[in-house]
């Protein structure tokens, strides 16, 4: 096991978040729920927790995770609960920055809706420590415990305005949704703990990797029927079909910035968590050849539904809440795609990685815009943004980049995500699923320039005042506008980050000395 100092070192982005929480909960006593530094507190946080991260780029990671056994000949007997490795660190940033860009845009938004404001904020920080411990996870336990965290921490910002009916409605129906879904991933983790008597994900993958073992007799009655089971728990979180149907209401119910939190976090966590499990656990040729026809018809579904059912949507944030399940299902392509082999040496996870990375920056980025539309209005229907271009023609000209990059138009870096998965795609004889991604993201055009349309070609409310952005909303849009144009137009740079990342997931090769350890 690793000396304490090994620990706290690769735990250093954890340890800042936990930290940075509660000096933010002990402010928020002293000035007694009034506006004052919370968000430059979780900012702080947030951005020293990041340049940890990168600085764990020049440190090797521990050989087989934290918290590792050995036995007396320093064979690995069980491997560590958490890894601190280049895919860890890649999805470590992706969620920070993330939780970065929500509260940026979100100052503003607060301060005339809530005076629990210090509370807001450590929430956020935690679902950011949540989603790095979801992004290590190399354990059943670790997995389920770091997935429940990210849970209740989502259904309570989802709820934050309690004297909002809407905001109290969208967190007890994701609450709902969300207890069901754990209840049904957990049922398929016992099973899977059951019939190897260890909560070790490389140990179960060494297990079924042995013909001689039970798991493989167990493969149609326990194993499948487990990987179903934990696919619907994490295909809650990505709001992928038919596990989709919390998320217009909850988009539409929450605070504008726990919308935007709830269309990335949960979606980058999720995708984390699962190439993960899949990769590790379920690598092996006699299930993987079952799970990637699934995992292919699950993103055609949910391509087609979630833009199908964004076309008759009114309010932008359930108009965004059909968009990002339909973002989902792009995910899928690539991991679909994940026995094709490389496309010019990019692999298709790499290609999945990408495209989250791209996502991230443009999803982020329209809500900074739908964030402050909402507060100078007070509605997200799509009404208000009549005329914007008149009245703020900065954000309506970033909100239509953003919806640019989101339908895939060069170049933009959702183009570069987009090409991505469907070479990918393309190389593994995927092609209808391709086409199916092409002709979709047609469809997305069309519900998109709605809001373009009233933006540039309506006029705007009689009186209606020009919108001024805070300057941390500012800082938010353009840091999302400056990364979408940077991805489309480097590339190579995101696709190395994104390659080496996805390396890491290599399928196993050695077995593990002992795989009975508990």
């Amino acid at each position: 096991m690793p000396d304490f100092s090994a620990i706290l070192i690769h735990f250093a982005p954890e340890l800042i978040l936990l930290v940075g929480l509660l000096v933010i909960l002990s402010y928020d006593l002293v000035v007694r729920g009034r506006e004052g530094l919370q968000w430059v507190l979780a900012v702080v946080t947030l951005v020293l927790a990041c340049a940890a991260t990168g600085w764990l780029y020049s440190v090797p990671p521990p050989d087989g995770g934290i918290f590792e056994t050995r036995d007396a000949a320093g064979a690995v007997i069980r491997a560590g609960a958490f890894l601190s490795d280049g895919y860890t660190h890649f999805f470590r940033l992706a969620g920070m920055v993330t939780a970065l860009i929500v509260v940026l845009s979100g100052v503003t938004y607060l301060q005339s809706r809530t005076p629990f404001k210090g509370e807001f904020h450590a929430f956020v920080l935690s679902a950011a420590l949540a989603m790095n411990l979801m992004a290590g996870a190399n354990d059943l336990i670790m997995v389920a415990l770091s997935i429940e965290f990210l849970s209740i921490t989502s259904y309570i910002l989802t709820g934050f305005l309690r004297g909002d009916p809407l905001s109290s409605e969208g967190g007890l129906k994701y609450l709902l949704y969300g207890s069901i879904t754990s209840a049904v991933m957990l049922f398929g983790l016992t099973y899977l703990y059951g019939v190897a008597g260890t909560t070790s994900l490389p140990a179960i993958a060494a297990l079924i990797a042995r013909p001689e073992t039970t798991l493989v007799a167990h493969l149609d009655a326990v194993i499948v029927p487990a990987l179903i089971l934990v696919l619907a728990g994490v295909g809650f979180k990505l709001a992928i079909v038919p596990f989709h149907h919390w998320s217009p209401d909850a988009y539409q119910g929450a605070p504008t910035p726990v919308t935007a939190f709830l269309s990335v976090g949960p979606k980058v966590a999720g995708i984390a968590v699962l190439l993960r499990l899949l990769t590790t656990v379920f690598e092996q040729p006699v299930l993987s050849g079952r799970w990637l026809g699934l995992i292919a018809a699950l993103a055609a579904a949910t391509m087609l539904v979630g833009n199908i059912g964004a076309l008759t949507q009114r309010n932008v944030k359930r108009l965004m809440a059909y968009s990002s399940i339909a973002q989902a299902g792009y995910m899928l392509i690539g991991l679909a795609a994940w026995a094709g082999g490389s496309l010019a040496g990019f692999s298709p996870l790499g290609a999945v990685l990408l495209y989250v990375l791209a996502y991230v920056f443009t999803n982020l980025g329209a809500f900074a815009v739908i964030i402050a539309v909402d507060h100078a209005t007070g509605s997200s229907d799509i009404t208000a943004f009549d005329g914007l271009a008149k009245r703020a023609p900065f954000l309506a000209a970033a909100l239509s980049v953003f919806f640019l990059s989101l339908i895939g138009i060069p170049p933009l870096a959702g183009f570069v995500g987009k090409f991505a998965v469907f070479g990918a795609a393309v190389t593994a004889n995927l092609t209808v699923l391709a086409i199916i991604g092409v002709l979709t993201g047609v469809v997305a055009t069309a519900y998109y320039f709605r809001v373009v349309a009233a933006m540039y070609f309506r006029a705007p409310p009689d009186g209606a005042a020009a919108i001024r952005i805070s300057g941390t909303g500012a800082f938010a849009v353009g840091l999302a506008l400056a990364m979408t144009f940077i991805v489309g137009l480097l590339p190579e740079t995101f696709m190395a980050m994104s390659t080496d990342a996805a390396a890491v997931l290599a399928p196993l090769t050695e077995p593990l000395a002992e795989v009975d350890g508990h």
